[in-house]
């Protein structure tokens, strides 16, 4: 049977949080009898985003020809601004896009490749963006590269593989700023400067980035940037970003062509249709909405909560402490499986479906390089309960 589930009444249940907890958990709408400890897959938007999301959407169905044709693009532009800014960039320099693999995707099929060049990815990347490579690349006569990255590489092994794998006729690369199978970051700030200096250069991977850590898009310095905000920074599913350097911004266009074309970059991708633009527009209360929990206080709360949580599975698993893959800057974490379990990624889901369903546990299962991992997030609504719970029930799972 699942154990009991942590509710937000139960202060004593997250000491690293503190006694404003169970105000903090009640943000959420989620279902008090699961344990969700995904929240790197679809994250989870607190109920004042919801609210603020409808109240867009009451404004738009009140007049939609009034909203949409001379409200919406003033709109727009505000809140493309106040999410550019929480990002360290320009607002020009940022397009709003539906989520992190749409925005690749556009890259990928807007990039100048010739026949003969090569796009280089490693064996991290994110499964639709490798699809995305391999559909788009190969139609102007260019391949797909890849170079293996081993779980526990340290830095300096990584910039090596990375720039070894790198030739004459690589004209892309495609780097995760923190990898979604294996919650890992990459050495970006080392790596971004090494390719352009090679004349290479670089779309950064960053679903995970925004709200997990502080990012600074400027600094960064990337040719490209994809990011997803419905995931860490808790904003309405279908809010993801695209930003590019100056250089770049006269070749993107978006997947759709529609009436906003000839506006160019970002403003074409505002108008690709008639769509529901109520997720970008409350992406700012989403921001805010963190920012009134600290964000200092609610990074380092739930990457602490997530190494607290590795460590619970672990122990249950039979896992030592000195065994496990761990970034300490991040709030995913990763638990190696047995050996033969859940190996492969059609294995794994099926795992991770069998945890939901039979331990009320919502937890990633994910598959790399031969092996299965389960993959714990850490958001403000989680508590080491949560983590006790899926420790409890998961050796009887396998």
């Amino acid at each position: 049977m699942p154990a009991e589930p942590s509710t937000s009444s139960d202060v004593d249940a997250n000491p690293l949080w503190g006694d404003d907890w169970p105000e903090v958990r009640a943000l959420w709408p989620l279902e008090p009898t699961v344990a969700h400890v995904n929240h790197g897959s679809y994250g989870a938007v607190p109920t004042p985003v919801l609210e603020e999301q409808q109240s867009w959407r009451d404004r738009m169905e009140t007049n939609p020809l009034r909203f949409l044709r001379r409200e919406l693009p003033a709109a727009l532009v505000a809140a493309r601004a106040e999410v550019a800014g929480f990002l360290g960039a320009g607002p020009t320099s940022l397009a709003f896009v539906h989520n992190a693999t749409s925005g690749a995707s556009t890259v990928l099929a807007a990039f100048p490749f010739e026949p003969g060049d090569a796009v280089l990815l490693t064996d991290h990347t994110y499964g639709a963006v490798r699809i995305a490579a391999e559909r788009f690349v190969p139609d102007r006569g260019a391949r797909v590269d890849s170079v293996h990255l081993p779980l526990t590489a340290e830095d300096d092994e990584v910039v090596d593989a990375v720039l070894g794998a790198v030739h004459e006729r690589t004209r892309l690369v495609v780097l995760d700023q923190v990898t979604s199978p294996t919650a890992r970051r990459l050495p970006l700030v080392r790596l971004v400067p090494a390719l352009q200096e090679r004349g290479v250069a670089v779309l950064v991977d960053g679903a995970h980035a925004p709200g997990m850590l502080a990012v600074d898009l400027d600094r960064l310095g990337a040719d490209f940037f994809v990011g997803t905000l419905h995931k860490w920074c808790c904003a309405p599913r279908g809010t993801g970003v695209l930003h590019a350097a100056e250089r770049w911004r006269p070749v993107l266009r978006p997947l759709v062509a529609s009436w906003g074309e000839d506006e160019g970059f970002p403003l074409a991708f505002d108008d690709t249709g008639t769509e529901d633009p109520s997720a970008w527009l409350s992406a700012p209360r989403a921001l805010r909405v963190l920012e009134g929990l600290g964000l200092d206080r609610l990074r380092r709360h739930n990457v602490e909560l997530a190494v607290a949580g590795q460590l619970e599975v672990a122990a249950a698993l039979h896992v030592a402490a000195a065994d496990l893959p761990r970034d300490s800057g991040v709030s995913m974490q990763l638990v190696p499986l047995p050996e033969g379990v859940a190996d492969t990624v059609a294995a794994a889901g099926e795992l991770q479906d069998r945890i939901g369903e039979q331990a009320a546990v919502e937890v990633a299962i994910s598959s790399f390089d031969g092996r299965g991992y389960v993959r714990l997030s850490a958001h403000a609504y989680n508590a080491p309960a949560d983590y006790r719970r899926l420790a409890t029930d998961l050796p009887g799972l396998l």
